[in-house]
């Protein structure tokens, strides 16, 4: 039973995913500011809050058992945690991939700023008028709160959409076609790395409908900027391993909310 997963490594990535969490608070409560001001909340805002952490640690510690258990039989995993757990110089690994990861990571935040600036931008105020310079009139917090944000998404989200969503969406196409030893095909990965991304992208459109109205264009834009990013990581997490993904996800969200906001 002991040898299902590496504890050492799902606690250290449990305990990423909780600090990241509580870093990203100053973030999300600036952009969510005007709608708690007008809500009646039942318990105390402190405790609310507190809640909510606890609720994602244990949303977290079961994606993280999960993704791990996952990764390790469709052969991905994290070969930089592994090595520290192991008493491992881990070094050498890390410089492997390091140009790399932060290379796309400022190829995903410039493509997502091009497409946005000369493509969606242009696009949306056509169809929707002035409703859609509410995209541009969003709240956009302090450098040093983007920072900290960067870490959610470098890890938290990292461990969600790649360690345990892409590697279930491996695992299950490899019952559709897979390897001479049971692994999914290059294909699979590809289809599990991009419905992830896709999933991702989905999920931003709630908080982009309080902003402007959902029309076919807004959810292009809203699916394929989010996806840019994610199909690169996903991509790094099948050749380099979940912290190759992270560090290139992180560079990204520090030029996106961070160097942009200077």
């Amino acid at each position: 039973m002991k040898n299902i997963i590496n504890w050492r490594v799902f606690f250290m990535l449990w305990i990423a995913s909780f600090i990241a969490t509580i870093a990203i608070l100053p973030y999300t409560l600036e952009l969510q500011s005007g709608v708690l001001e007008q809500l009646d909340l039942p318990i105390p805002f402190p405790i609310l809050i507190t809640l909510q952490v606890l609720q994602s640690g244990l949303l977290f510690a079961v994606c993280t058992f999960l993704g791990m258990l996952l990764a390790k039989r469709i052969g991905l995993g994290t070969p930089v945690l592994d090595a520290i757990a192991r008493g491992e110089s881990a070094l050498n690994k890390v410089r492997a991939f390091l140009p790399i990861s932060i290379g796309l990571g400022i190829l995903a935040s410039v493509l997502i700023i091009g497409l946005d600036t000369y493509i969606f931008q242009p696009a949306l105020i056509q169809e929707l008028g002035e409703k859609a310079n509410a995209l541009n009139l969003t709240i956009q917090p302090a450098a040093w709160k983007g920072f900290l944000a960067s870490f959610y998404g470098g890890i938290a989200e990292e461990i969600l959409l790649r360690l345990f969503v892409m590697s279930l969406l491996a695992w299950l196409g490899s019952f559709i076609n897979k390897t001479k030893d049971g692994k999914p095909t290059n294909i699979i990965f590809w289809m599990a790395n991009i419905l992830a991304a896709i999933l991702f992208g989905l999920g931003h459109l709630p908080a982009v409908a309080t902003i402007i109205p959902i029309t076919t264009l807004v959810m292009i834009r809203t699916v394929l900027l989010n996806s840019i990013g994610g199909i690169m990581f996903g991509w790094l997490y099948q050749k380099h391993g979940l912290e190759s993904a992270m560090i290139a996800h992180f560079s990204a969200d520090i030029v996106l909310h961070v160097l942009m906001v200077l």
